[in-house]
């Protein structure tokens, strides 16, 4: 085999400058040849897409986790500067009178719950808190039951409105 010569004139190949060639050439059809077996390869690709998918959709997690601890955050400062501003603006005669108000009610509530005990018949009070052990074994049916009666009432309402 020859190549041409800068002067035009065709040289001969040495055969060491041959198989440089051919070491060459074979090279880049082995690269050609992996490029094409890997675009052919559907299954690879697939795997391939679904792992770079996974992380985005993990990245993507962990930002909203984020996101969502910061608005978390700033609720909590809002609520608690909102409350600091209210009981700012409110007069202490009225916070006075709103604690006096609460004691009374919490201490008068006391006092009915221990009159109501005392003077309930015994078979009566086992009959409640066996209800009352009852109804915070069975919560999420009972909250339901509520619900479609409260549901309930509120269709029946409508309708008569009608």
């Amino acid at each position: 085999m020859s190549t041409p010569s800068k002067n035009g004139k065709a040289t001969a190949l040495t055969p060491e400058e041959l198989r440089e060639q051919v070491e060459h050439t074979r090279d880049e059809l082995g690269r050609t040849v992996e490029a094409l077996a890997a675009k052919a390869d559907v299954k690879a690709q697939a795997k391939e897409k679904a792992a770079e998918l996974k992380e985005q959709a993990a990245e993507f997690k962990e930002q909203a986790a984020e996101k969502a601890t910061l608005v978390g955050g700033r609720l909590r400062e809002k609520a608690a500067h909102a409350a600091q501003l209210v009981k700012d603006k409110t007069p202490d005669p009225v916070l006075d009178t709103a604690a006096d108000a609460a004691a009374q009610v919490r201490d008068t509530a006391t006092r009915a719950g221990q009159l109501a005990a005392e003077k309930t018949p015994d078979p009566v009070r086992e009959k409640a808190e066996s209800a009352a052990t009852m109804a915070k074994a069975n919560r999420t049916p009972l909250i339901a039951a509520a619900v479609a009666f409260v549901v309930f009432l509120l269709l029946r309402r409508s309708r008569r409105c009608r």
